[in-house]
């Protein structure tokens, strides 16, 4: 695979709206979705992280044959939007110990904080050639 894809939680309005926040950003259209509910999300966790007792609880960016999570996920991603966001990838100096600990504390509170859906993200007509739905 030669292209940027997201893995998010299908279910976590919080996800969702980092979707929505790369979607508006993504002008190159460099970046695509998938649910890690849906079946391509689920194939890519067994593929990449089935030594794990769990799943990873985070987003995952795949990028060429690189599997990216938690907090480096994120600055990779705004690496990838280009200027300005890109400047955020700085914080990738920071120890990931630090980086993912933030990350997942966001992560454990993330559906009191910003609730959660009913039901996995539908992409509009608009959004759908940038998702992966199989």
């Amino acid at each position: 695979m030669n292209e940027n894809v997201i893995l998010f939680d299908g279910y976590c309005r919080l996800c969702n709206r980092f979707v929505d926040f790369i979607l508006k950003q993504d002008t190159k259209r460099k970046i695509k979705f998938a649910s890690l509910q849906s079946s391509f999300g689920q194939s890519v966790l067994k593929e990449h992280f089935s030594s794990l007792r769990k799943f990873p609880d985070s987003v995952v960016l795949l990028t060429g044959e690189k599997v990216y999570t938690h907090s480096t996920a994120a600055l990779h991603v705004f690496r990838i939007l280009g200027m300005p966001w890109k400047g955020l990838y700085v914080f990738i100096i920071v120890p990931a110990f630090i980086r993912n600990g933030i990350y997942n504390f966001i992560a454990a509170n993330r559906n009191k904080w910003f609730g959660k859906r009913n039901e996995c993200r539908i992409p509009t007509k608009a959004e759908e050639e940038r998702f992966i739905t199989d």
